[in-house]
């Protein structure tokens, strides 16, 4: 696994327009994860930590699964198959967080960087339209369609919910604290 650090991360730009920092927050939350799961072991990664059946690679393999639904399926339809697709149970709704435990680190990690590039592709595209941040998704969410606006901020909270959880799971497995 990469060797992220906290100092790594780039802060998001502090007076910017709306792209710019949604996209800065979003990043930073993704490195931040990144840096959560940093040189922990394939057993560390699996290791739940009681009362929470919620492990570190769970929570890795979650976001990957999260990314790719919001962007690449939900806003534009489906542009690329993920590679770990075939192996989804559609009627398993902890299936990212409970098959995590079988694969490796280096797994775990490619599948969220595959996500995470053609999510940034997804965003590009769609930024450099003519309706930018308001494009609507090509899919629906309860029968109405998400602007781009809405999902990246959604990706934020949802990071920033789950490196929440990430940081007292690595603190309990190996004593590490972070912000």
């Amino acid at each position: 696994m990469d060797t992220a650090r906290g100092e790594d991360r780039i802060d998001p730009p502090l007076a910017a327009d709306e792209a710019p920092t949604l996209l800065g927050f979003l990043d930073y939350q993704r490195a931040t994860l990144r840096w959560k799961c940093t040189g922990l072991t394939a057993n560390q990664l699996a290791t739940p930590v009681p009362p929470t059946p919620l492990t570190v690679g769970g929570l890795l393999k979650h976001l990957a699964v999260v990314e790719a639904g919001w962007m690449n399926q939900t806003f534009t339809g489906g542009v690329v198959k993920p590679s770990w697709f075939n192996e989804l149970h559609h009627d398993d709704p902890d299936w990212s967080f409970t098959s995590a435990a079988s694969a490796s680190p280096e797994q775990l990690i490619a599948w969220f960087d595959e996500s995470i590039l053609v999510s940034d592709g997804v965003i590009a595209d769609a930024l450099a339209g003519p309706e930018g941040l308001a494009t609507l998704s090509q899919g629906d969410e309860d029968g109405q369609h998400v602007s781009l606006r809405w999902i990246i901020c959604h990706l934020i909270e949802e990071y920033a919910r789950h490196n929440g959880h990430a940081d007292l799971l690595r603190e309990a497995l190996d004593g590490s604290v972070g912000e």
